[in-house]
């Protein structure tokens, strides 16, 4: 007998699948947050500020990071290993944490780069990859999320 459109399995494999994005996303934000304190990968390690535009360390010789930018991505890693044990919390993570990425894209595009106010720091570098990061984590919640259950009775 043939599966049905609507079967139980769809829903569970749904879930499986928000879960798996969000802990992936998670997992590759720990990486990065690591990798941004380890010379080599990370150049002017030593150029490295706590804050701000002035930070003279690049990821991957790319990205301009800071501790604190370091440290917003552990967290983000963290958030998404943590929140990625149910379906519901992986998609908020998601769709949350992508419209954060979306506007720290904004952000980046309306601060000046060499001025006091880019304390995070980014780049044109770190713009592209914002906008990039929080449309894909974005469409990822909407897309492996499906639809909310309705409640019973409607």
């Amino acid at each position: 007998m043939m599966a049905s459109r609507h079967s139980p399995s769809r829903p569970v494999r749904s879930a499986r699948s928000v879960r798996s994005a969000a802990g992936l996303v998670g997992l590759v934000f720990l990486v990065v947050a690591l990798l941004g304190f380890v010379p080599g990968v990370t150049t002017g390690v030593d150029e490295m500020t706590f804050a701000g535009h002035d930070s003279g360390a690049e990821l991957f010789g790319v990205f301009q990071v800071s501790v604190l930018h370091n440290a917003v991505h552990l967290l983000f890693g963290v958030a998404g290993v943590v929140l990625s044990r149910t379906a519901a919390t992986a998609r908020a993570f998601l769709v949350g944490g992508g419209l954060v990425y979306l506007l720290l894209w904004l952000y980046g595009v309306l601060v000046d780069l060499d001025g006091d106010a880019n304390f995070v720091p980014v780049d044109t570098a770190d713009n592209w990859l914002h906008l990039g990061l929080g449309a894909a984590m974005v469409l990822l919640g909407l897309v492996l999320g499906g639809r909310r259950p309705r409640p019973p009775g409607r």
